[in-house]
């Protein structure tokens, strides 16, 4: 299976925060894209996983299936899921119960909840509400336990790795380490390369005003790491211009900041 963004652009109003994505990303493979605050990163997630409020041109694919115009679910079904860089709580309603309730949707057995929890150290977590007074690296444990029960086939992480200490941040890595394998691929929006000192990608992209501006091995995370991005502008001969800053009306869309 293959993700194939193409020329993907998003407004909103007369804002443009997308400018012509293009990206490819094949199963078995995880790619991070990185790039400095206002750069369109989580919009890029938000628009691929079909959050609203955005004008959107261009085309999303996934197994030559046209994403773009599918409501949320409707992608999920086709093998696309997203962990969240905020994840919400639902009180009421239990993480096992919500789980049992998607396995059935996608006509999958839920027997195997329990084990999968055991072995990821989130068995307390199931007869809890979801997300209900967990910390942050609780909450991303219990997003990662819910993608793994999933099995997608196409995993967007939209800065799992944002308020995390250094040791959720091994755990969360080391989760997403395990679900690599040649049937799901993983793309993983960072702001800071310290994720991608236990997440080896395959390829890195930097992203700036919107655009996918350099593409590489893992060895553009160390130039970031050394340099910066300043470094990147100046080798490159970018004048930025930030996608979007998150302020004015804009911010009625998302409680989080466009980055």
């Amino acid at each position: 299976m293959t993700l194939v963004i193409s020329d993907l652009k998003a407004r909103v109003g007369s804002r443009e925060i997308l400018r012509g994505v293009d990206l490819i990303v094949e199963t078995g493979e995880i790619h991070a894209v990185m790039g400095p605050n206002g750069s369109g990163k989580s919009t890029l997630c938000h628009v691929l996983s079909g959050r609203e409020g955005y004008d959107v041109t261009g085309s999303v694919r996934l197994d030559d299936r046209e994403l773009l115009g599918l409501e949320v679910d409707e992608r999920a079904r086709h093998g696309l899921v997203q962990a969240f860089q905020y994840p919400v709580e639902i009180p009421g309603v239990s993480l096992a119960d919500l789980l049992k309730e998607a396995l059935e949707e996608r006509e999958r057995p839920s027997d195997g909840l329990l084990g999968l929890a055991e072995r990821m150290g989130v068995s307390q977590f199931l007869s809890r509400s979801v997300n209900d007074d967990l910390s942050g690296g609780e909450q991303k444990r219990s997003e990662m336990y819910q993608i793994a029960a999933l099995r997608p086939r196409m995993i967007l992480l939209d800065e799992i790795d944002s308020g995390l200490d250094i040791d959720a941040v091994r755990d969360v890595a080391s989760v997403v380490e395990g679900m690599r394998g040649p049937e799901v691929g993983v793309l993983l929006i960072t702001h800071y390369s310290r994720i991608l000192r236990y997440v080896i990608p395959d390829k890195v992209h930097v992203m700036m005003g919107g655009k996918i501006v350099e593409s590489g091995g893992p060895e553009i995370a160390d130039e970031l790491e050394d340099g910066g991005y300043e470094k990147l502008r100046q080798r490159r001969g970018i004048v930025d211009s930030p996608a979007q800053d998150g302020s004015s009306s804009i911010g009625a869309i998302t409680k989080t900041p466009f980055d």
